[in-house]
């Protein structure tokens, strides 16, 4: 789940100039990019480590919650805004569970 954020996180700053328009089209203003790009990049990156996964894991929940109903509203869009909602849930599921045994999380609770 953290490949999907941490590889949608660069593209954006790859990509930074054609992202502000992407958002600015669906009325979101370009300035709000640096939080996305720290919550998908910085977000997937705690969530493959394993730190402070459930924190990680309910700002994406949210995230993918938002961006599906701001940017996947389209009849066109239906599977986007469904790997949204199925990414939401199974976030939400790693925020009630943790992160396991091979996490950070773990090792620094011993």
């Amino acid at each position: 789940m953290a490949y999907i954020f941490v590889v949608s996180g660069w593209g954006k700053i790859t990509a930074y100039t054609a992202t502000v328009s992407y958002m600015e089209a669906k009325g979101v203003s370009g300035a709000l990019l640096p939080l996305t790009i720290l919550v998908e990049f910085g977000g997937g990156l705690a969530l493959l480590f394993g730190l402070q996964a459930r924190f990680a894991a309910l700002g994406l929940a949210i995230f993918s919650l938002i961006a599906a109903v701001i940017f996947h509203d389209s009849a066109e869009d239906a599977i986007s805004f469904m790997k949204n909602m199925a990414m939401t849930g199974g976030l939400f599921f790693l925020m009630l569970h943790g992160a396991g045994k091979f996490s950070l999380d773990h090792v620094i609770e011993k």
